[in-house]
């Protein structure tokens, strides 16, 4: 049985049209005029026990509210969802015991006082045994590194640390599913990895399923093996990671290094040049003329190596991005 099987979810939102001016301002305050924006538009997916999965998607593509629908926050305007065999907006304790939510942009633990005191009221809560708790605590706290911090108030952590605090909190009471959104946003390089490191090892031992919003491909990369990908509040592509380079990705990078100790002139004729370097350059060629081209280049100069590479994820994704929008005003 699924863990999340959503069909055709959908939200809308009725905005005021504020008018320009004073005189827009006054008639506002008689008749009101409004327009539906639609959030999220007939998405409808299944994700089964154990897996982890990216849920990509510009901003404002619905990936929050989606997020929000799934956890219980928000009520859609139609279409259905199960959650761990509930429906999440009928907010029963039993299915809001089972997961956990954590968004980088929000606070769960209290700022004045210690991680540890917040820790506790999140025991009792969730109702859970001291040993258990203690166990628990002492296997996240070692993942992260913060076995000596927990006694500081929030206040003074450093922003990683405050994630990561969070994220102990939410894995305190061993939920099934984890939703996160955005949990790396603002963090250097370090705090990224470690909370990756954690994710993958908490998942290993427990076989959490995670679904995870991120604008860094880093994390989709180091944990994810499928995608989902929303624009414009409509999913257009779901699969495997390597599949969006393949489906979206109509370009191959071609990498030379040449003998003579220079870029030759005239190498644009063969395919975009996106870059050059002393005796290195890089080659944008289409998928279906990689070998054609190559043939060619090896025929004309004297290459010293050759590899040839997918796109950086970030540019085919910037890319479903860009076709979702193209879309979305076409229609």
């Amino acid at each position: 049985m699924p863990i999340i099987e959503a069909e055709g979810l959908s939200k809308t939102y009725r905005v005021f049209q504020k008018k320009e001016g004073v005189l827009g301002a006054m008639r506002g305050l008689y008749r009101r005029e409004y327009k539906e924006v639609k959030a999220v538009d007939q998405v409808g997916f299944s994700i089964e026990p154990g897996e982890m999965v990216a849920f990509l998607g510009p901003n404002g593509a619905g990936k929050t509210t989606t997020l929000k629908m799934l956890s219980g926050l928000i009520y859609p305007t139609s279409g259905t969802a199960q959650v761990l065999g509930f429906t999440p907006w009928q907010r029963q304790d039993a299915f809001r015991r089972q997961f956990a939510l954590v968004m980088g942009q929000k606070n769960q633990l209290w700022w004045d006082l210690p991680a540890s005191d917040s820790f506790q009221l999140h025991r009792e809560i969730y109702s859970i045994p001291a040993a258990e708790f203690k166990k628990t605590l002492d296997e996240l706290t070692e993942l992260l590194g913060v076995e000596k911090l927990t006694r500081q108030a929030v206040r003074e952590l450093s922003l990683g640390e405050r994630m990561k605090m969070e994220l102990i909190a939410a894995l305190l009471h061993q939920p099934q599913l984890l939703l996160l959104d955005e949990p790396t946003i603002g963090l250097d390089v370090v705090a990224q990895v470690a909370i990756q490191k954690c994710l993958r090892d908490y998942h290993t031992r427990r076989g959490m399923t995670m679904l995870l919003t991120s604008h860094y491909m880093r994390d989709v990369e180091a944990l994810c093996s499928r995608v989902l990908v929303i624009t414009h509040g409509t999913l257009v592509y779901d699969g495997p990671l390597s599949g969006i380079t393949e489906k979206f990705g109509s370009a191959k990078l071609v990498r030379l290094d040449f003998v003579e100790g220079v870029v030759p002139a005239g190498l644009e004729r063969f395919g975009e040049v996106t870059r050059s370097d002393g005796a290195s350059a890089d080659l944008k060629v289409e998928r279906s003329k990689v070998a054609e081209v190559l043939g060619a280049i090896l025929d004309c100069y004297a290459v010293a190596d050759v590899s040839v590479q997918d796109p950086p994820l970030e540019q085919v994704i910037a890319r479903v991005f860009e076709e979702g929008r193209k879309t979305h005003d076409a229609a």
